[in-house]
C-alpha cells in the first residue's frame, strides 16, 4: 500500500464549479485587488472571527507586513521560537532586525514560561508560532504583553481554526498571520498569505503596505511592498474555504484514531494533547525511537514521512550570526532528534491510517 504526503491531486480532482468560477473570473479582466479578494477577505475574517482580514502574497509576509506596520526596524529584537520554520525568521531579518530565540516544549510551541528572561529594551514584538496545528499559550502571553507594552504577531500560518477555550488563533493578539501555501490546510494554487486584526488603525496600514503604499493610483503614502494577494488565488480561495470547518474535523477524527493505534506501540510517545486546546493538526507529529531508521522503514514500506525539522533553525548555516551552539535550546535539540511526521489528511481512508499503525507496529517488534 502506498500513503501519500501530499493530497493535492485529490482535492482538485473534481471540482467542475471551481473550474467554472475561474472561466467566468477570467474573462472579468479584475486581476488585481478584484472583487473575489474583497469576498475572500470578508469571508475568512467571518472565519476566524476578526473584523479584518487582508491578503497577501504568501505566509511570510502575513507575518513582515505586520512586523514592519507596528515600526520594527534594523537593530530591534523580536522574540520567536527556536523551532520554527525559517519563514518566520525571515520575516524579522527582512526588515533588519534580530530574532531572539526561545526554546519550545512539548506541544512544539514557544516555552511561554522562559520568554521574560529574553525580554529587552529593544524588544519590539513577540511572534509566537502555533506550530504543527497546536496553539502557543496564549493566556499566559498575553500577560505578558500586557505587562510590558509588547505587540504580539501569532504566526499561526499551520494553525487555522485551532482554538483555546474556544477562541481562535489569530484573535487573541494585535495580529495573525496565516498561509495559504498549498500545502497548508486552507490553500491556493501559488503563494498566498492572509493578515487578520481588529484593530482598524493597523487594517488601513496593512492595506497600504501591500500595494506598494499606494493611497490611490497616483498618491504614494507610505514607502511598500508588491504583496497583494492575487485575485486569481482569491477564487480557489472562495471555493475551498466553505470546507474549512469539515477539513479541521476529519483532521482531528484522523489524528485521534492514530492516537489510539500508535499509544499502544512501545517505542512511540504520543505529544501532549492539553484540555481545553482545538489541535488542528497541520502536521501529525509523533516522538520515537530510533527514529531515522524508522523513517527509512516507512518510506520502504510506502508511508511517505517527513521530519518537521532535522536541524532547529538556530543552527543553520544562515544564522550564525547570531552566535548560538548546539545546546542553547535543548528541547527543539531532542525533538529534532526524536519527532516524524505521518500523513493525517482528510483525504485519507481508514485503510491507509490502519497501515501506517501496521508497519509502524511491525517496525519495533523487529528490534
Amino acid at each position: 500500500m502506498k500513503v501519500r504526503y501530499s493530497y493535492l491531486k485529490q482535492q482538485f480532482s473534481n471540482c467542475p464549479e471551481l473550474w467554472l468560477n475561474l472561466k467566468k473570473f477570467v474573462k472579468t479582466g479584475d486581476f488585481t485587488l478584484g472583487k473575489p479578494l474583497k469576498t475572500f477577505e470578508k469571508n475568512f475574517a467571518k472565519l476566524i472571527g476578526t473584523k479584518y482580514s487582508i491578503g497577501v502574497n504568501s505566509g511570510t509576509d502575513a507575518i513582515k507586513l505586520p512586523l514592519k506596520a507596528i515600526g520594527v526596524k534594523p537593530g530591534d529584537e523580536v522574540i520567536t521560537a527556536a523551532n520554527t520554520f525559517v519563514a518566520t525568521v525571515g520575516a524579522i531579518t527582512e526588515l533588519g532586525a534580530k530574532p531572539v530565540f526561545v526554546d519550545c516544549d512539548d506541544t512544539f510551541c514557544i516555552n511561554v514560561d522562559l520568554i521574560e528572561k529574553k525580554i529587552t529594551k529593544k524588544t519590539k514584538a513577540i511572534v509566537p508560532v502555533h506550530f504543527t496545528g497546536y496553539m502557543t499559550n496564549m493566556i499566559k502571553l498575553m500577560n505578558i504583553s500586557r505587562k510590558y507594552k509588547i505587540p504580539i504577531i501569532e504566526d499561526a500560518c499551520q494553525s487555522i481554526l485551532a482554538d483555546i477555550k474556544k477562541k481562535k488563533a489569530g484573535t487573541w493578539a494585535l495580529a495573525g498571520s496565516f498561509s495559504l501555501h498549498p500545502l497548508k490546510n486552507i490553500n491556493v494554487w501559488s503563494d498566498g498569505g492572509v493578515v487578520t486584526t481588529n484593530n482598524q488603525a493597523l487594517y488601513k496600514k496593512l492595506l497600504l503596505l501591500r500595494n506598494h503604499g499606494l493611497l490611490d493610483r497616483d498618491t504614494v503614502e507610505i514607502c511598500g511592498f508588491n504583496s497583494r494577494l492575487d485575485t486569481f488565488q482569491a477564487v480557489v480561495g472562495n471555493w475551498l474555504l466553505p470546507q474549512a470547518k469539515s477539513i479541521a474535523k476529519k483532521r482531528i477524527y484522523n489524528a485521534k484514531y492514530l492516537d489510539r493505534k500508535l499509544s499502544k506501540i512501545k517505542g512511540i510517545k504520543i505529544p501532549k494533547r492539553p484540555k481545553n486546546y482545538k489541535i488542528v493538526f497541520h502536521l501529525y507529529i509523533v516522538f520515537s525511537k530510533y527514529r531515522d531508521e524508522l523513517y527509512k522503514y516507512c518510506l520502504k514500506n510506502g508511508i511517505e514521512a517527513k521530519i518537521h525539522y532535522p536541524k532547529p533553525i538556530y543552527r543553520q548555516k544562515a544564522y550564525k550570526f547570531l552566535n548560538h551552539k548546539k545546546g542553547d535550546f535543548p528541547v527543539a535539540d531532542e525533538h529534532a532528534k526524536k519527532i516524524i511526521s505521518f500523513p493525517c489528511d482528510q483525504h485519507l481512508t481508514k485503510n491507509q491510517l490502519d497501515y501506517i499503525a501496521k508497519i509502524i507496529q511491525k517496525f519495533y517488534k523487529n528490534r
